[in-house]
């Protein structure tokens, strides 16, 4: 938890991410933030794919429009929060010569990408409507 603490605070201050270990080769820190970016790019199309499940399904129940709703903004915000920290993690790895952290979250991505997505393949085939 303190790790996690210190690395939020690199959010705000990466200069500091610097000061750790050795500079790697700039190809490294850019592909790095190539994904960084690919991240934000899951994370607008998450949010993106929320307000359309709500602006563009009317005529769903309300509980199934906001939940499904909810569960892809949920997503989103996870997705870019989890963009920068691992921006971060990666670099700090990268500049101490280790090896680059592993992660459970684009499983768990996955896995409510996939929940929405049969949930909304139902309400296309079945009409469900409100």
């Amino acid at each position: 938890m303190i790790e996690f603490v210190r690395n939020v605070r690199l959010w705000f201050v990466p200069e500091e991410v610097r000061e750790d270990g050795r500079t790697p080769d700039y190809r490294f820190s850019l592909a790095n933030e190539r994904t960084f970016l690919a991240w934000l790019r899951t994370s607008l199309a998450l949010v993106g794919g929320g307000f359309a499940v709500d602006q563009f399904l009317p005529d769903l129940r309300w509980g199934w429009r906001v939940g499904l709703a909810l569960a892809l903004l949920a997503a989103g915000v996870l997705c870019a929060l989890r963009a920068v920290n691992h921006w971060v993690r990666c670099e700090q790895a990268m500049r101490r010569g280790e090896d680059l952290p592993v992660s459970r979250f684009p499983v768990l991505l996955s896995l409510v990408v996939a929940v929405v997505a049969v949930v909304m393949v139902a309400v296309v085939l079945l009409g469900w409507e409100g």
